[in-house]
């Protein structure tokens, strides 16, 4: 995965992580408002959906289109199917 891709990748699970630190302190405070719990849930679902993003368009970029050169198109195109199932 390329360097810069990687950093952003780590970047959002940072973002995730702050995310569900926040859940948990919420969850221990009887009186909170479960939309706001499910506002966070949700920021987390999206911090984690970029992160994926993310990986996806690295492994794109460091290995799919450079794939005829390395002469291993059919097992890159099998890859890519798998996750792309991943990444929905």
């Amino acid at each position: 995965m390329p360097e810069d891709a990687r950093k952003r990748a780590t970047r959002r699970i940072a973002i995730a992580k702050g995310h569900l630190e926040s859940i948990a302190r919420m969850l221990e405070d009887p009186h909170i408002y479960c939309v706001d719990v499910l506002v966070q849930l949700r920021a987390v679902q999206g911090a984690l959906s970029g992160v994926s993003e993310v990986v996806l368009r690295g492994h794109l970029e460091a290995h799919v289109a450079t794939a005829a050169t390395r002469g291993d198109t059919g097992e890159i195109v099998d890859e890519l199917m798998e996750a792309l199932k991943m990444a929905r």
